[in-house]
């Protein structure tokens, strides 16, 4: 899987549970989805969309606000778990 599919993917994860004010499609990779309306709950529904899409699981070493703050973040955690995974 490319880094611009998986990209694709996060964006319509996050189009689809982060409950945002906007278009996930427009924010800048680095944008704040926080700032963009994305509350600490949503965030939650979030990553269990983003556990379901990719089939797989978010340690506990990854449960922090910053990972889920940008699709950049994202993208490069669901990278690493997916090549884990592959391992």
């Amino acid at each position: 899987m490319t880094a611009s599919e998986v990209e694709n993917q996060v964006r319509a994860v996050v189009a689809r549970y982060a409950k945002l004010g906007v278009d996930a499609t427009t924010i800048d990779r680095s944008g704040d989805l926080y700032r963009a309306g994305m509350t600490s709950h949503a965030s939650v529904s979030l990553m269990l969309g983003l556990e379901n899409e990719f089939d797989v699981e978010f340690p506990d070493r990854m449960l922090k606000r910053s990972l889920f703050e940008s699709i950049s973040s994202i993208c490069e955690a669901v990278q690493e778990l997916v090549r884990d995974a592959a391992a």
